[in-house]
């Protein structure tokens, strides 16, 4: 079986692993105070031109949602992100579990705009029994989104003038960062996420790490005590220079961006291939996950040499399936897969 249906079903790009190899012996402080994270810090503030920034090394996703979330909001405030939102669709209550509340907003291809944040402030605070209903406390995003879309720089610095006027931190999710980075239509730069984010965080986990997010802090208020909210909520690595050596590797030479740059290639492939055999896309994905409507004798057919995963029904034989490309992904595979598309 080939497996398309995730980007991080493999285990580490071969640089990593040679390295924590060679490292493994070494003795160092825990949680994150070796020299092996303050040079990852270093080298992720200098791709982000934030140089005043923290950088805090989380295991995974979720805990750092969670931790994130945590730390911006007040008891009786919430999260407006959108419906499609890992935090409102794929994190289990993670954040409800923290006592905050995820206030989801309709969302055409995964993305919020800035009048949605708009109207849903408004409407709070235009509500004369406001202090009775949860508050808008902060905006979450993700870079690119759960349906592979990206937000462009204007959307961004549009949404960021609507979190100003309402004094508004703004999240960003960039578990798949590199691969937004990666693709051709891509506008915004790791420089532009420090610029108009309070927060975010630089995904690893499925970028060619065994595990592992960068967590970006330009925001001095943020900061100020994030490692304690880190500790509390589960999330601090007491063999810290895991995470650190891994984004040391990742942010060397430009590998990260190369990774995303390969990946997205690949997808592109398939996109290609779908497109030409006049198999319909349910939206149009630059980066590296693919939303192909297939009738059920297509998917039965592909299901036989590939994994790839249900995403939505479109009518009685009709399903909308995702194909994932991974840093790992080999070029043979995505041939094979394409002649068999041409085959269908």
């Amino acid at each position: 079986m080939i497996r398309f249906e995730c980007d991080y079903g493999e285990g580490a790009h071969p640089k990593i692993l040679e390295v924590l190899a060679q490292t493994n012996l070494e003795q160092t402080a825990g949680y994150g105070m070796d020299p092996h994270c303050d040079h990852a810090r270093d080298l992720i503030r200098q791709a982000c031109r934030a140089p005043e920034a923290a950088v805090e090394f989380l295991v995974g996703g979720t805990q750092a949602n969670a931790t994130v979330i945590a730390a911006i909001l007040r008891p009786y405030q919430g999260a407006l992100c959108a419906q499609t939102g890992h935090i409102n669709v794929h994190e289990t209550g993670a954040i409800e579990a923290s006592g905050h509340k995820v206030l989801p907003l309709p969302a055409k291809e995964g993305k919020i705009t800035a009048h949605q944040i708009r109207q849903a402030c408004e409407a709070h605070w235009g509500d004369a029994t406001h202090e009775h209903i949860v508050q808008p406390g902060m905006v979450y995003l993700s870079q690119p989104t759960e349906e592979g879309t990206l937000y462009s720089l204007s959307e961004l610095e549009d949404i960021r003038a609507v979190c100003d006027d309402y004094h508004l931190p703004l999240y960003i999710d960039g578990a798949r960062c590199s691969y937004g980075l990666g693709a051709t239509e891509n506008d915004v730069t790791l420089a532009d996420l420090a610029r108009l984010a309070n927060v975010f965080y630089i995904g690893g986990t499925k970028v060619g790490a065994l595990f592992g997010e960068a967590v970006v802090i330009p925001d001095p208020a943020i900061q100020k005590d994030f490692r304690y909210m880190i500790k509390r909520m589960g999330g601090m690595l007491a063999k810290g220079r895991l995470l650190g050596i891994q984004f040391e590797v990742l942010f060397q030479d430009g590998l990260y961006e190369q990774l995303g740059r390969r990946t997205v290639a690949l997808a592109r492939k398939l996109a290609a291939a779908f497109g030409e055999k006049g198999i319909p896309m349910l939206h149009k994905s630059p980066t590296n996950q693919q939303f192909p409507i297939l009738t059920q004798a297509q998917r039965d057919k592909l299901g036989e040499k590939y994994a790839f995963s249900f995403w939505q029904q479109v009518d009685e034989d009709r399903a909308a399936v995702r194909f994932c490309t991974s840093w790992a992904t080999r070029e043979e595979d995505v041939d094979a897969l394409v002649a068999d598309i041409q085959n269908l």
